[in-house]
């Protein structure tokens, strides 16, 4: 039993006698939600050597609930498993790395949806930007004389008419 503790002195005498103070119980504090900083490095998942994946797989491969998974293929046009006639996804390995890369960019990085989203069609943009080749713009000697003597070769080889 409690010990008692004082009664109020507003309180009529018969019940002072059998008051008890009540326990108040105090909620453990929850720890503030720590932030993931950019400079945390990357979780490393290994993808099995395979051709496909099904949903559970990869799910368990990237630690995320298949409903993300399935969330993901409405929001980012870069995932898009192939469905087979069952109407059961099968990722491809091209689809696990593209779900990597956007983890790590919504819950590492930080990224929103849509920045995102965007970051990854800018990535592709600038892998499919190509170099020009450094030809030169007018013709050199040297290309000249190459030229010269690749028709002597042609009009030797070629026999006469």
């Amino acid at each position: 039993m409690p010990p008692k503790s004082m009664p109020p002195k507003n309180m009529p005498s018969k019940n002072r006698e059998n008051h008890v103070k009540p326990l108040v119980v105090k909620k453990p504090a929850m720890a503030p939600k720590t932030v993931a900083k950019k400079k945390d490095p990357p979780e490393d998942i290994l993808i099995p050597d395979k051709l496909y994946f099904r949903i559970g797989e990869v799910s368990r491969l990237c630690r995320l609930p298949a409903y993300v998974l399935r969330f993901w293929e409405t929001e980012f046009p870069q995932l898009h498993p192939v469905k087979g006639s069952t109407g059961q996804r099968n990722y491809r390995r091209r689809d696990v790395e593209i779900v990597v890369k956007i983890k790590d960019l919504l819950y590492r990085q930080g990224f929103t949806i849509p920045g995102a989203r965007q970051h990854l069609r800018d990535e592709v943009k600038a892998q499919k930007a190509q170099t020009p080749l450094p030809f030169p713009k007018q013709p050199t000697a040297d290309l000249a004389r190459l030229r010269a003597g690749l028709q002597e070769i042609l009009e030797i080889v070629t026999p006469p008419r």
